[in-house]
């Protein structure tokens, strides 16, 4: 039986997709494990999302919460608001509380990752205060802490991402995700599909 890790995220402007696009290919990479990518719903109106520029969706599947049972590790990525997930991220979460009352989710294994506009945007807030949703359904929050390496302490170069998981700086939008943060991506993708193979094993 494959290990199913699955990849559920939003993206408005195409930066957190292509950071799932490579924590797919680092889950996938492991032996016996099966990775999948998914987004979430959008809530906002194709008028409002054309007046912000966003571009057309990708034709990643959409998920419903019911699936997420169907994996046995789970990786969410959002770009942040303030300091926060994105609204459209946590309207989807809102929708699992018949899973939370069944605790359909809890001991399963759960990583995130993330976009800002700047350095000082929420790289560390935005997963620090995304816990509490893991933490309510039971789920063990597998972080990447420093196992990337020396890629954790560049300081010469741009580049997002914290010990929670990976990042990405977008700027005003036309900044994209740089080979350093895909690689730490992929990295993130490689090290807790190898966790979730683990815990799997162990059941």
């Amino acid at each position: 039986m494959a290990v199913k890790v699955y990849i559920v995220y939003y993206s408005m402007y195409g930066h957190v997709a292509k950071l799932a696009e490579e924590i797919k290919k680092g889950a996938a990479s492991v032996e016996g494990v099966e990775a999948k990518l998914w987004q979430v719903p959008e809530i906002l109106p194709e008028e409002v999302l054309g007046k912000m520029g966003a571009p057309p969706k990708s034709d990643v599947p959409i998920i419903t919460p019911n699936e997420l049972t169907e994996a046995d590790g789970l990786l969410f990525g959002f770009p942040t608001r303030f300091g926060l997930m994105a609204s459209q991220f946590k309207a989807f979460l809102d929708a699992t509380g018949g899973l939370w009352r069944t605790q359909a989710l809890a001991g399963k294994p759960a990583g995130l990752f993330y976009s800002t506009a700047s350095q000082g945007g929420g790289q560390e807030t935005t997963p620090l205060t995304s816990i509490t949703q893991l933490v309510h359904h039971g789920m063990i929050f597998v972080p990447i802490g420093y196992t990337f390496g020396a890629g954790m302490f560049e300081l010469e170069k741009v580049k997002g991402g914290s010990p929670y998981g990976a990042g990405t700086f977008a700027g005003d939008g036309s900044r994209q995700p740089s080979e350093l943060e895909l690689a730490q991506a992929f990295h993130q993708g490689k090290y807790f599909a190898g966790i979730a193979k683990k815990l799997k094993g162990s059941e």
